[in-house]
């Protein structure tokens, strides 16, 4: 029996959703758009629910709240689709894990060895993140039929970076050095992060999450070795349990920065869509991965911030390289506080526009 596209998945966004058709790999016009960090500081209207709050944390866990951010740049910029509020680094406090997001420094935990990977509470960990799934909910009750919800998780590798350093760093050498030095322990680490991320992303597509996202965004500097133990591998984890759970959502890969690794990421993770970076030369990027995967990127996120002729060429450039093919067009990496919101439309306007002319 056929299904009418028009038809409303259950708890989901409609088959013919733009993002979902070229997720599925077909060229879609005017190219559907959503940005990175899109629901976010640059938004006043993001200023006043994040005012009511006490800490981070505790915004991330408020379903109510978190689901007005996910809507508010929908509503503003009509996107094509929403992006959960949520951040990478739920699952470690999932895991029994300290994470505090300090004003000025950013997320901040206790680093962890070998004796506290081998405490971590792997049975449960996704059910102690619970208040997303409501949110997901939440976002997809509101959500227009024809936008997408995208849920997301960190990649295991950068999660397991913060993890083992306590904070963000410029190279990650001590999660590095400690992949080299304690192999067991670093594959234990990546285990408790694959478990429990595979059943996070599970819930969230049950709840009403239309696509999944991976975001391995320190996937640069590493050596093939490393990457293929560290990211590819974990990766494919992920997406196997994902699949093996009866969840059939589109899953996308950012392995940011992983140059020539990424074709490797495109070939063997199994995901559906793969997200460049700034960096990444779109239409040389095409014909190295799989014949119709989706591209999703890569304006630059300093033309937005730039504004003006500049970033009118940045996006004209961005659509040019990608359209041989199904395209998401967005950032290379989030939007920052400092964005303008006239600039942000001025995006929108010149896709649409230029699609009609």
């Amino acid at each position: 029996m056929k299904t009418d596209p028009m038809q409303t998945e259950p708890n989901g966004a409609r088959p013919d959703a733009p993002i979902l058709r070229a997720l599925r790999g077909e060229r879609v016009d005017p190219v559907p758009v959503w940005f990175m960090r899109q629901a976010g500081r640059h938004l006043p209207e993001y200023m006043e629910v994040r005012a009511t709050t006490s800490s981070f944390i505790e915004f991330c866990f408020s379903p109510d709240k978190a689901a007005e951010v996910t809507l508010q740049p929908v509503r503003r910029y009509d996107m094509d689709a929403a992006i959960l509020f949520a951040d990478i680094l739920l699952i470690p406090i999932g895991l029994g894990r300290r994470v505090e997001f300090v004003k000025g420094v950013g997320p901040t935990l206790d680093p962890i060895d070998a004796a506290g990977i081998d405490a971590l509470t792997i049975d449960g960990a996704a059910d102690r993140v619970s208040a997303v799934y409501e949110t997901v909910a939440k976002v997809r009750a509101e959500l227009a039929p024809d936008k997408a919800l995208i849920g997301f998780a960190g990649g295991p590798w950068t999660v397991a970076t913060y993890m083992l350093e306590g904070r963000g760093t410029p190279d990650k050498e001590q999660a590095k050095r400690f992949a080299y030095e304690q192999p067991d322990a670093m594959a234990a680490l990546l285990h408790a992060l694959v478990v429990s991320s595979a059943d996070y992303l599970i819930r969230q597509a049950r709840a009403g999450a239309d696509a999944l996202k991976i975001f391995e965004s320190w996937a640069e500097g590493l050596s093939p070795e490393l990457f293929d133990r560290l990211v590819l591998r974990p990766t494919a984890d992920i997406v196997t349990r994902i699949r093996a759970a009866g969840v059939d959502v589109p899953i996308l890969g950012f392995p940011r920065g992983a140059g020539l690794n990424a074709v490797r990421y495109a070939h063997e993770t199994g995901i559906d869509a793969i997200a460049a970076g700034t960096d990444v030369p779109l239409d040389d990027f095409r014909a190295t991965i799989p014949d119709g995967m989706c591209i999703q990127g890569n304006l630059d996120p300093l033309a937005l911030r730039t504004g003006g002729a500049a970033l009118d060429r940045a996006v004209d450039q961005v659509l040019r390289d990608g359209r041989d093919g199904a395209h998401i067009f967005n950032l290379g990496h989030g939007v920052t506080p400092d964005v303008k919101i006239d600039d942000v439309h001025a995006v929108i306007r010149r896709i649409r526009e230029g699609a009609r002319a």
